[in-house]
């Protein structure tokens, strides 16, 4: 039997029964422990997880960075992998990251970017950003991430940051329909989180940032190259571009700075 390695996988949880065992087993061959920290799912999450391997704890939600947060809290190991459960180690993934804590590589970052694919409704995105966004997802205790509503990122402040080519998949969307309702949601958390930080918009933010997202994305990063079902996915996320910034300038416009 290949020996794991001393590495904590964690994952936060609610109602993903239709995604946790792929992510769970793409991780159990491979890391020490695998964590899933759930919020409270109605449907069959916690039995499956425990079936795939996964060590199941409970926490009411705190919200996204605050969530991620406790799930690492809870690892054993020096070294923690965080995936959504909406995620999965690609091919090739084990034996890389097997390959980067040989002779105790990974010390050479406290953070390490792996590479992630999106898929959308069955297409796998291979341009337009999507086909190898660098995420930060392998680091060392105790780095956690700063307090966020939403897009949460890792305490990186003064730590170093690498990337590798190692590749997780994100299956992001169960129906166009959900996903837009996830990015609506998601466009009224990023708009509370950058007013309350100071930033404003004027009245064209929303229609500029919109069409520079179509131009750089679609047109100058290739995205029109993953066809229909591409394009399906990043019109989705113009409307959340424009979203974002409408509800920004909305705020901007009511309320003094």
């Amino acid at each position: 039997m290949t020996e794991k390695l001393a590495l904590s996988a964690v994952v936060i949880t609610k109602n993903e029964a239709d995604r946790i065992e792929r992510c769970v087993r793409s991780l159990t061959g491979l890391c020490a422990e695998v964590i899933v920290l759930d919020s409270g799912s109605s449907d069959a999450t916690v039995e499956l997880a425990r079936a795939a391997g996964a060590r199941v704890e409970h926490q009411d939600w705190l919200g996204f960075a605050e969530q991620k947060n406790a799930a690492i809290a809870l690892a054993t190991n020096r070294w923690v992998l965080l995936l959504d459960a909406d995620e999965w180690l690609g091919d090739g993934s084990d034996s890389a990251l097997r390959a980067l804590f040989a002779n105790k590589g990974v010390e050479r970052a406290e953070i390490w970017k792996l590479q992630r694919r999106t898929h959308f409704l069955g297409t796998a995105l291979n341009f337009g950003g999507w086909g190898r966004e660098s995420v930060e997802r392998v680091f060392r205790q105790p780095i956690r991430y700063w307090p966020a509503l939403v897009h949460e990122r890792l305490n990186s402040d003064g730590l170093r940051v690498k990337k590798t080519a190692i590749r997780i998949e994100h299956d992001t969307a169960r129906s166009e329909a959900e996903y837009r309702q996830k990015l609506a949601r998601y466009a009224e958390l990023m708009a509370q989180q950058r007013f309350h930080s100071g930033r404003r918009a004027g009245a064209l933010a929303a229609p500029l940032h919109a069409g520079f997202y179509f131009l750089k994305n679609v047109v100058l990063r290739g995205g029109f190259l993953d066809g229909i079902g591409g394009w399906r996915y990043h019109r989705c996320h113009i409307r959340y571009t424009y979203d974002k910034y409408r509800l920004l300038h909305a705020m901007s416009a009511a309320k003094p700075a």
